[in-house]
Protein backbone atom coordinates (compact mmCIF):
# COMPACT_ATOMS: atom_id res chain seq x y z
CA UNK A 1 0.00 0.00 0.00
CA UNK A 2 3.06 2.72 0.86
CA UNK A 3 4.36 1.36 -2.60
CA UNK A 4 1.79 2.07 -4.38
CA UNK A 5 0.75 5.53 -2.52
CA UNK A 6 4.49 6.39 -3.64
CA UNK A 7 3.82 5.92 -7.06
CA UNK A 8 0.77 7.80 -7.11
CA UNK A 9 2.01 10.92 -5.29
CA UNK A 10 5.30 10.82 -7.36
CA UNK A 11 3.56 10.00 -10.79
CA UNK A 12 5.44 12.59 -12.73
CA UNK A 13 8.86 11.58 -11.38
CA UNK A 14 8.02 8.08 -12.06
CA UNK A 15 6.83 8.53 -15.39
CA UNK A 16 10.83 10.40 -16.08
CA UNK A 17 12.26 7.94 -14.36
CA UNK A 18 10.49 5.01 -16.37
CA UNK A 19 11.12 7.19 -19.73
CA UNK A 20 14.32 8.20 -19.24
CA UNK A 21 15.91 4.62 -17.73
CA UNK A 22 13.96 2.79 -20.78
CA UNK A 23 15.65 5.39 -23.24
CA UNK A 24 19.31 4.75 -22.13
CA UNK A 25 18.20 1.01 -22.68
CA UNK A 26 16.82 1.49 -26.21
CA UNK A 27 19.69 3.67 -26.97
CA UNK A 28 22.24 1.02 -26.37
CA UNK A 29 20.20 -1.43 -27.99
CA UNK A 30 19.73 0.59 -31.35
CA UNK A 31 23.28 0.85 -31.69
CA UNK A 32 23.85 -2.95 -31.67
CA UNK A 33 20.52 -3.26 -34.72
CA UNK A 34 21.95 -0.05 -36.64
CA UNK A 35 25.55 -1.13 -37.01
CA UNK A 36 24.49 -4.73 -37.41
CA UNK A 37 22.16 -3.80 -40.55
CA UNK A 38 24.66 -1.71 -41.71
CA UNK A 39 27.40 -4.41 -41.63
CA UNK A 40 24.34 -6.96 -43.56
CA UNK A 41 24.06 -8.91 -40.52
CA UNK A 42 20.57 -11.09 -40.09
CA UNK A 43 18.48 -9.65 -36.93
CA UNK A 44 15.71 -11.43 -35.71
CA UNK A 45 14.92 -9.70 -32.82
CA UNK A 46 14.88 -6.55 -30.72
CA UNK A 47 14.07 -7.07 -27.49
CA UNK A 48 13.75 -4.73 -24.38
CA UNK A 49 14.10 -6.46 -21.44
CA UNK A 50 14.71 -9.80 -20.75
CA UNK A 51 12.48 -13.08 -20.58
CA UNK A 52 8.42 -13.96 -22.09
CA UNK A 53 7.04 -10.97 -23.94
CA UNK A 54 4.55 -8.37 -22.45
CA UNK A 55 3.83 -7.00 -25.77
CA UNK A 56 5.51 -6.61 -29.40
CA UNK A 57 4.94 -6.78 -32.96
CA UNK A 58 6.71 -7.98 -36.11
CA UNK A 59 8.15 -5.43 -38.58
CA UNK A 60 7.66 -5.29 -42.24
CA UNK A 61 11.44 -6.13 -41.91
CA UNK A 62 10.70 -9.82 -40.46
CA UNK A 63 12.24 -8.50 -37.16
CA UNK A 64 10.37 -9.18 -33.81
CA UNK A 65 10.40 -5.89 -32.04
CA UNK A 66 8.96 -6.57 -28.30
CA UNK A 67 9.20 -5.22 -24.88
CA UNK A 68 10.02 -8.08 -22.19
CA UNK A 69 9.02 -8.88 -17.92
CA UNK A 70 12.90 -8.49 -17.03
CA UNK A 71 13.45 -4.59 -16.97
CA UNK A 72 17.13 -4.87 -16.45
CA UNK A 73 18.49 -4.59 -20.21
CA UNK A 74 18.04 -5.60 -23.51
CA UNK A 75 19.29 -8.04 -26.57
CA UNK A 76 19.24 -7.85 -30.52
CA UNK A 77 19.05 -11.54 -31.49
CA UNK A 78 21.70 -11.87 -34.11
CA UNK A 79 22.29 -15.65 -35.30
CA UNK A 80 25.45 -15.13 -36.55
CA UNK A 81 27.21 -14.02 -33.58
CA UNK A 82 28.27 -16.32 -30.48
CA UNK A 83 24.99 -18.51 -29.70
CA UNK A 84 23.11 -17.16 -26.52
CA UNK A 85 19.74 -18.59 -26.90
CA UNK A 86 19.63 -19.71 -23.10
CA UNK A 87 19.70 -15.99 -22.63
CA UNK A 88 17.97 -14.33 -25.38
CA UNK A 89 16.22 -17.22 -26.48
CA UNK A 90 16.37 -20.27 -29.79
CA UNK A 91 16.83 -18.31 -33.37
CA UNK A 92 14.32 -19.16 -35.67
CA UNK A 93 16.71 -18.88 -38.29
CA UNK A 94 18.95 -21.62 -40.02
CA UNK A 95 22.06 -20.35 -38.79
CA UNK A 96 24.05 -22.78 -41.53
CA UNK A 97 22.37 -20.79 -44.14
CA UNK A 98 24.01 -17.21 -43.18
CA UNK A 99 27.24 -16.19 -44.41
CA UNK A 100 29.51 -15.94 -42.17
CA UNK A 101 30.84 -12.66 -40.21
CA UNK A 102 33.92 -10.66 -40.38
CA UNK A 103 35.93 -10.01 -36.96
CA UNK A 104 35.73 -6.62 -38.06
CA UNK A 105 31.69 -6.54 -37.86
CA UNK A 106 30.80 -8.57 -35.02
CA UNK A 107 33.57 -5.81 -32.90
CA UNK A 108 31.62 -3.15 -34.40
CA UNK A 109 27.89 -4.24 -33.91
CA UNK A 110 29.41 -4.97 -30.22
CA UNK A 111 30.37 -1.82 -29.92
CA UNK A 112 27.89 0.60 -31.45
CA UNK A 113 25.50 0.01 -28.49
CA UNK A 114 28.34 1.58 -25.74
CA UNK A 115 29.23 4.39 -28.51
CA UNK A 116 25.17 5.43 -28.97
CA UNK A 117 25.28 5.66 -25.02
CA UNK A 118 27.85 7.82 -25.33
CA UNK A 119 26.27 9.74 -28.23
CA UNK A 120 22.99 9.77 -25.76
CA UNK A 121 25.13 11.53 -23.05
CA UNK A 122 26.64 13.88 -24.97
CA UNK A 123 23.75 15.50 -26.46
CA UNK A 124 21.79 15.57 -23.24
CA UNK A 125 25.34 16.92 -21.81
CA UNK A 126 24.50 19.45 -24.68
CA UNK A 127 21.61 20.39 -23.66
CA UNK A 128 22.48 20.91 -19.78
CA UNK A 129 25.44 23.42 -21.65
CA UNK A 130 22.66 25.83 -23.34
CA UNK A 131 20.48 25.83 -20.87
CA UNK A 132 23.13 25.56 -17.84
CA UNK A 133 23.05 24.23 -14.36
CA UNK A 134 22.23 26.46 -11.50
CA UNK A 135 25.16 25.65 -8.73
CA UNK A 136 27.37 27.37 -6.11
CA UNK A 137 30.88 29.04 -7.05
CA UNK A 138 32.21 27.89 -4.06
CA UNK A 139 31.59 24.11 -4.69
CA UNK A 140 34.77 25.00 -6.57
CA UNK A 141 37.15 25.96 -3.92
CA UNK A 142 39.81 24.07 -2.35
CA UNK A 143 39.64 26.23 1.10
CA UNK A 144 38.38 24.99 4.03
CA UNK A 145 35.41 27.48 5.73
CA UNK A 146 34.27 25.24 8.94
CA UNK A 147 35.50 21.77 9.93
CA UNK A 148 32.46 20.00 12.03
CA UNK A 149 33.78 18.83 15.47
CA UNK A 150 31.65 16.03 15.77
CA UNK A 151 30.68 13.07 13.38
CA UNK A 152 28.15 9.86 14.14
CA UNK A 153 29.51 6.38 13.21
CA UNK A 154 27.02 3.53 11.18
CA UNK A 155 26.95 2.35 15.01
CA UNK A 156 25.27 5.27 16.41
CA UNK A 157 28.11 6.80 18.52
CA UNK A 158 29.48 10.62 18.19
CA UNK A 159 32.68 10.74 17.89
CA UNK A 160 35.36 13.50 17.27
CA UNK A 161 35.29 14.40 13.57
CA UNK A 162 38.44 12.80 11.86
CA UNK A 163 39.34 15.85 10.16
CA UNK A 164 39.01 18.41 13.46
CA UNK A 165 41.24 15.49 15.39
CA UNK A 166 43.83 15.85 12.24
CA UNK A 167 44.30 19.31 12.47
CA UNK A 168 42.52 20.27 10.02
CA UNK A 169 41.05 24.16 10.45
CA UNK A 170 39.60 26.77 8.31
CA UNK A 171 41.85 28.88 5.89
CA UNK A 172 43.99 25.65 5.10
CA UNK A 173 43.64 24.78 1.32
CA UNK A 174 43.07 21.18 0.02
CA UNK A 175 45.60 20.61 -2.50
CA UNK A 176 45.17 16.67 -3.27
CA UNK A 177 43.36 13.90 -1.50
CA UNK A 178 45.54 11.08 -1.93
CA UNK A 179 47.88 12.67 -4.16
CA UNK A 180 45.21 13.41 -6.95
CA UNK A 181 43.66 17.03 -6.93
CA UNK A 182 40.06 17.82 -5.18
CA UNK A 183 37.88 20.72 -4.30
CA UNK A 184 36.49 20.47 -0.98
CA UNK A 185 33.09 19.45 -2.20
CA UNK A 186 34.72 16.35 -4.24
CA UNK A 187 36.61 15.05 -0.95
CA UNK A 188 33.91 13.17 0.23
CA UNK A 189 33.79 10.94 -2.73
CA UNK A 190 36.99 10.78 -2.68
CA UNK A 191 37.34 9.72 0.42
CA UNK A 192 34.52 7.39 0.24
CA UNK A 193 36.49 5.39 -3.06
CA UNK A 194 39.86 5.49 -1.03
CA UNK A 195 41.62 2.62 -0.34
CA UNK A 196 44.53 4.29 1.49
CA UNK A 197 45.38 2.51 5.23
CA UNK A 198 47.66 3.71 8.14
CA UNK A 199 50.22 1.27 9.23
CA UNK A 200 47.63 -0.91 11.11
CA UNK A 201 45.65 -1.30 8.53
CA UNK A 202 42.68 0.69 9.48
CA UNK A 203 41.47 3.09 6.63
CA UNK A 204 43.04 6.51 6.18
CA UNK A 205 43.69 9.10 3.88
CA UNK A 206 46.51 11.71 2.67
CA UNK A 207 45.92 15.32 2.03
CA UNK A 208 48.06 18.02 0.82
CA UNK A 209 47.59 21.07 3.08
CA UNK A 210 48.80 24.53 2.25
CA UNK A 211 48.30 26.30 5.47
CA UNK A 212 50.27 29.89 5.07
CA UNK A 213 52.88 29.30 3.04
CA UNK A 214 53.71 25.69 4.15
CA UNK A 215 52.79 22.81 1.97
CA UNK A 216 52.79 19.85 3.85
CA UNK A 217 50.90 15.69 3.99
CA UNK A 218 48.48 15.01 6.29
CA UNK A 219 47.52 11.41 6.95
CA UNK A 220 43.66 11.54 8.03
CA UNK A 221 42.64 8.00 10.37
CA UNK A 222 38.90 7.86 8.88
CA UNK A 223 35.68 6.26 10.43
CA UNK A 224 32.88 4.36 9.15
CA UNK A 225 29.36 6.71 8.56
CA UNK A 226 25.46 5.94 7.09
CA UNK A 227 23.71 3.15 6.69
CA UNK A 228 26.54 1.76 4.07
CA UNK A 229 29.44 2.22 6.16
CA UNK A 230 31.44 4.39 3.95
CA UNK A 231 34.67 5.83 4.85
CA UNK A 232 34.21 9.60 6.26
CA UNK A 233 36.15 12.15 6.90
CA UNK A 234 33.52 14.24 8.91
CA UNK A 235 32.10 17.85 7.43
CA UNK A 236 34.32 19.92 5.67
CA UNK A 237 32.64 22.79 4.23
CA UNK A 238 34.28 24.91 1.15
CA UNK A 239 35.46 28.62 1.95
CA UNK A 240 31.86 30.88 1.30
CA UNK A 241 30.26 34.12 2.44
CA UNK A 242 30.02 34.33 6.00
CA UNK A 243 26.26 35.31 6.43
CA UNK A 244 25.06 36.43 10.39
CA UNK A 245 22.32 34.05 11.19
CA UNK A 246 21.05 35.45 14.33
CA UNK A 247 21.80 38.38 16.16
CA UNK A 248 21.76 37.68 20.10
CA UNK A 249 19.72 40.59 21.55
CA UNK A 250 21.48 43.32 24.15
CA UNK A 251 24.58 41.76 22.63
CA UNK A 252 27.80 44.28 21.27
CA UNK A 253 26.55 43.39 17.75
CA UNK A 254 22.55 44.28 18.38
CA UNK A 255 23.99 47.51 19.67
CA UNK A 256 26.08 48.11 16.87
CA UNK A 257 23.06 47.80 14.52
CA UNK A 258 24.19 44.23 13.35
CA UNK A 259 21.39 42.24 11.43
CA UNK A 260 20.94 38.77 10.44
CA UNK A 261 21.36 38.74 7.33
CA UNK A 262 24.50 40.63 6.61
CA UNK A 263 27.60 39.69 4.58
CA UNK A 264 30.27 39.89 6.49
CA UNK A 265 33.05 41.00 4.28
CA UNK A 266 36.09 42.23 6.57
CA UNK A 267 37.40 42.73 9.80
CA UNK A 268 39.94 45.16 10.71
CA UNK A 269 40.53 44.88 6.78
CA UNK A 270 41.11 40.89 6.85
CA UNK A 271 39.32 39.18 4.05
CA UNK A 272 36.69 36.88 6.11
CA UNK A 273 36.42 34.17 4.04
CA UNK A 274 35.08 31.11 6.75
CA UNK A 275 33.33 30.82 9.58
CA UNK A 276 36.23 31.28 12.33
CA UNK A 277 37.97 34.19 10.38
CA UNK A 278 35.94 36.80 12.63
CA UNK A 279 35.85 34.46 16.05
CA UNK A 280 39.86 33.91 15.61
CA UNK A 281 40.57 37.62 14.94
CA UNK A 282 38.34 38.55 18.12
CA UNK A 283 40.47 35.82 20.52
CA UNK A 284 43.78 38.18 19.37
CA UNK A 285 42.02 41.57 19.86
CA UNK A 286 40.09 40.26 22.87
CA UNK A 287 38.08 43.65 23.82
CA UNK A 288 39.23 45.70 21.57
CA UNK A 289 36.97 47.29 19.19
CA UNK A 290 36.96 45.89 15.85
CA UNK A 291 35.69 47.62 12.70
CA UNK A 292 33.66 45.04 10.74
CA UNK A 293 32.69 45.82 6.77
CA UNK A 294 29.69 44.01 5.57
CA UNK A 295 26.76 43.82 2.98
CA UNK A 296 22.83 44.52 3.50
CA UNK A 297 20.46 44.43 1.10
CA UNK A 298 23.79 44.77 -1.70
CA UNK A 299 24.68 48.06 0.03
CA UNK A 300 27.83 47.95 1.09
CA UNK A 301 28.81 49.30 4.96
CA UNK A 302 30.83 49.21 8.32
CA UNK A 303 30.41 49.25 12.04
CA UNK A 304 32.43 49.22 14.76
CA UNK A 305 31.80 46.81 17.66
CA UNK A 306 33.21 46.15 21.16
CA UNK A 307 33.76 42.66 21.89
CA UNK A 308 32.62 41.86 25.69
CA UNK A 309 33.47 39.37 27.87
CA UNK A 310 32.57 36.09 27.83
CA UNK A 311 29.89 35.31 30.64
CA UNK A 312 30.86 31.31 30.63
CA UNK A 313 34.48 32.26 30.19
CA UNK A 314 36.67 29.43 31.84
CA UNK A 315 39.50 27.75 30.87
CA UNK A 316 37.85 25.50 28.90
CA UNK A 317 36.45 28.17 26.97
CA UNK A 318 36.92 28.47 23.17
CA UNK A 319 35.82 32.07 23.36
CA UNK A 320 36.65 34.53 25.75
CA UNK A 321 34.94 37.71 23.95
CA UNK A 322 31.81 37.59 22.24
CA UNK A 323 29.91 40.09 19.68
CA UNK A 324 26.95 38.17 19.85
CA UNK A 325 26.36 37.25 17.09
CA UNK A 326 25.75 33.32 15.41
CA UNK A 327 27.10 33.08 11.29
CA UNK A 328 26.27 30.67 8.82
CA UNK A 329 27.76 29.96 5.32
CA UNK A 330 26.58 31.63 2.19
CA UNK A 331 27.18 30.61 -1.17
CA UNK A 332 26.57 32.19 -4.27
CA UNK A 333 24.05 30.57 -6.71
CA UNK A 334 25.23 31.52 -10.68
CA UNK A 335 24.15 29.48 -13.39
CA UNK A 336 27.04 27.50 -14.80
CA UNK A 337 27.70 26.39 -18.42
CA UNK A 338 29.88 23.55 -18.57
CA UNK A 339 31.06 22.15 -22.23
CA UNK A 340 29.66 18.67 -22.99
CA UNK A 341 33.14 17.48 -23.07
CA UNK A 342 34.18 17.90 -19.51
CA UNK A 343 30.70 16.72 -17.72
CA UNK A 344 31.76 13.58 -19.60
CA UNK A 345 35.31 13.62 -18.99
CA UNK A 346 34.11 14.11 -15.31
CA UNK A 347 31.74 10.79 -15.65
CA UNK A 348 34.32 9.04 -17.03
CA UNK A 349 36.64 9.53 -14.67
CA UNK A 350 33.99 8.74 -11.68
CA UNK A 351 32.97 5.39 -13.14
CA UNK A 352 36.48 4.81 -13.65
CA UNK A 353 37.81 5.37 -10.20
CA UNK A 354 34.84 3.30 -8.99
CA UNK A 355 35.73 0.44 -10.84
CA UNK A 356 38.67 0.01 -9.49
CA UNK A 357 38.14 0.87 -5.71
CA UNK A 358 35.54 -2.21 -6.51
CA UNK A 359 38.46 -4.48 -7.52
CA UNK A 360 41.09 -3.21 -5.05
CA UNK A 361 41.50 -5.53 -1.78
CA UNK A 362 42.54 -2.32 0.01
CA UNK A 363 39.03 -0.31 -0.26
CA UNK A 364 36.21 -0.48 1.63
CA UNK A 365 33.64 -0.46 -1.56
CA UNK A 366 31.73 -4.10 -2.29
CA UNK A 367 29.02 -4.58 -4.64
CA UNK A 368 27.13 -4.17 -1.32
CA UNK A 369 27.88 -0.23 -2.09
CA UNK A 370 26.38 -0.27 -5.80
CA UNK A 371 23.31 0.04 -7.22
CA UNK A 372 21.35 -1.95 -9.20
CA UNK A 373 17.65 -1.16 -11.34
CA UNK A 374 16.01 -0.09 -7.74
CA UNK A 375 18.81 2.19 -7.00
CA UNK A 376 19.19 3.98 -9.90
CA UNK A 377 15.05 4.48 -10.71
CA UNK A 378 14.98 5.62 -6.69
CA UNK A 379 17.91 8.27 -7.58
CA UNK A 380 16.33 8.82 -10.98
CA UNK A 381 12.96 9.90 -9.23
CA UNK A 382 14.68 11.89 -6.65
CA UNK A 383 16.25 13.89 -8.62
CA UNK A 384 13.35 14.26 -10.98
CA UNK A 385 11.27 15.88 -8.25
CA UNK A 386 13.92 18.50 -7.73
CA UNK A 387 15.65 20.24 -10.91
CA UNK A 388 14.74 18.28 -14.28
CA UNK A 389 18.38 19.51 -15.51
CA UNK A 390 19.76 17.42 -12.38
CA UNK A 391 17.51 14.62 -13.92
CA UNK A 392 19.23 15.09 -17.08
CA UNK A 393 23.05 15.05 -15.15
CA UNK A 394 22.11 11.97 -13.70
CA UNK A 395 20.62 10.18 -16.79
CA UNK A 396 24.26 11.37 -18.52
CA UNK A 397 26.17 9.41 -15.85
CA UNK A 398 23.71 6.52 -15.97
CA UNK A 399 24.79 6.68 -20.24
CA UNK A 400 28.31 6.78 -19.38
CA UNK A 401 28.36 3.97 -16.99
CA UNK A 402 26.12 1.81 -18.82
CA UNK A 403 28.40 2.29 -21.67
CA UNK A 404 32.16 1.76 -19.68
CA UNK A 405 30.49 -1.26 -17.95
CA UNK A 406 28.94 -3.15 -21.30
CA UNK A 407 32.76 -3.00 -22.56
CA UNK A 408 34.20 -4.86 -19.61
CA UNK A 409 36.02 -8.19 -21.11
CA UNK A 410 33.18 -9.96 -19.02
CA UNK A 411 31.28 -13.14 -20.48
CA UNK A 412 27.42 -11.80 -21.14
CA UNK A 413 28.72 -8.25 -21.88
CA UNK A 414 29.62 -6.80 -25.00
CA UNK A 415 33.54 -6.97 -23.84
CA UNK A 416 33.08 -10.50 -23.42
CA UNK A 417 31.71 -10.86 -26.71
CA UNK A 418 34.62 -8.97 -28.27
CA UNK A 419 37.46 -11.08 -26.19
CA UNK A 420 35.52 -14.44 -27.92
CA UNK A 421 35.00 -12.81 -30.84
CA UNK A 422 39.16 -12.17 -30.58
CA UNK A 423 40.02 -15.37 -29.66
CA UNK A 424 38.29 -17.28 -32.89
CA UNK A 425 40.40 -14.82 -35.11
CA UNK A 426 43.62 -15.81 -33.71
CA UNK A 427 42.73 -19.65 -33.49
CA UNK A 428 41.16 -19.68 -36.98
CA UNK A 429 38.41 -21.17 -35.83
CA UNK A 430 35.09 -20.86 -34.04
CA UNK A 431 35.23 -21.98 -30.22
CA UNK A 432 33.09 -24.95 -29.38
CA UNK A 433 29.67 -24.20 -29.01
CA UNK A 434 29.09 -25.77 -25.68
CA UNK A 435 31.61 -23.65 -24.32
CA UNK A 436 30.69 -20.78 -25.16
CA UNK A 437 26.79 -21.10 -24.33
CA UNK A 438 27.88 -22.62 -20.73
CA UNK A 439 29.92 -19.68 -19.98
CA UNK A 440 27.35 -17.42 -20.68
CA UNK A 441 24.72 -18.94 -18.95
CA UNK A 442 27.01 -19.15 -15.77
CA UNK A 443 28.23 -15.24 -16.08
CA UNK A 444 24.29 -14.62 -17.09
CA UNK A 445 22.98 -16.50 -13.75
CA UNK A 446 25.75 -14.81 -12.00
CA UNK A 447 24.77 -11.38 -13.13
CA UNK A 448 20.87 -12.16 -12.03
CA UNK A 449 22.22 -12.51 -8.89
CA UNK A 450 24.34 -9.84 -8.36
CA UNK A 451 21.55 -7.57 -9.41
CA UNK A 452 19.50 -9.31 -6.83
CA UNK A 453 22.03 -8.71 -4.39
CA UNK A 454 22.71 -5.50 -4.88
CA UNK A 455 18.76 -4.33 -4.91
CA UNK A 456 18.32 -5.68 -1.49
CA UNK A 457 20.53 -3.27 -0.46
CA UNK A 458 19.18 -0.59 -3.01
CA UNK A 459 15.37 -1.06 -1.40
CA UNK A 460 17.41 -0.98 2.50
CA UNK A 461 18.51 2.49 1.34
CA UNK A 462 15.22 3.51 0.19
CA UNK A 463 13.56 2.29 3.00
CA UNK A 464 13.40 4.74 6.37
CA UNK A 465 16.69 4.27 8.56
CA UNK A 466 16.27 3.42 12.19
CA UNK A 467 17.67 5.52 14.90
CA UNK A 468 20.66 3.86 16.91
CA UNK A 469 20.57 4.04 20.06
CA UNK A 470 22.21 6.46 21.66
CA UNK A 471 26.04 5.65 22.54
CA UNK A 472 27.05 5.65 26.35
CA UNK A 473 27.97 9.41 27.97
CA UNK A 474 31.55 8.38 27.88
CA UNK A 475 31.27 8.22 23.94
CA UNK A 476 30.05 11.26 23.47
CA UNK A 477 32.73 13.67 22.40
CA UNK A 478 31.90 17.47 23.64
CA UNK A 479 30.94 19.75 21.29
CA UNK A 480 32.26 23.43 21.70
CA UNK A 481 29.34 26.16 22.36
CA UNK A 482 28.26 28.88 19.80
CA UNK A 483 30.49 31.76 19.57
Amino acid sequence: MDALQYIFSNIWAVALMVFFFGASIFVHELGHFLAARWRGMKVERFSIGFGPKIFGWTGRDGVDYRVAWIPIGGYVLLPQMANMAAIEGEAKTDISKLPPVSWSSKVLALCAGAFFNILFAFALATLIWAVGQQGAVEEKSNIISNVRPTVETSDGKIVPSPAAAAGLKPGDSVLAVDGKPAAISEIPERVALGSGRDENGNPAVTLTIKRADKIFDLTVPLVYAGVDRLRDIGGILPASKVAVADVAPGSAAAAAGMKAGDILTRVDGEPIQTLATLSDHIALTKDKPVLIAYVRDGVAGTVTVTPRPNPSSGAQTPAPYLIGVAMTPSFTLVTMHVPPWTQIASVVTRTWDTIVSLASPRSDIGLSKMSGPIGIGGLLIATAKSDFMSLLMVVVLINVSLAIFNMLPIPVLDGGHIVFATIEKLRGRPLPARFVMTTQSVFMLLLFTMIIYVSIFDVRRLLPQPKPAPAPAAQQAPVPPAK
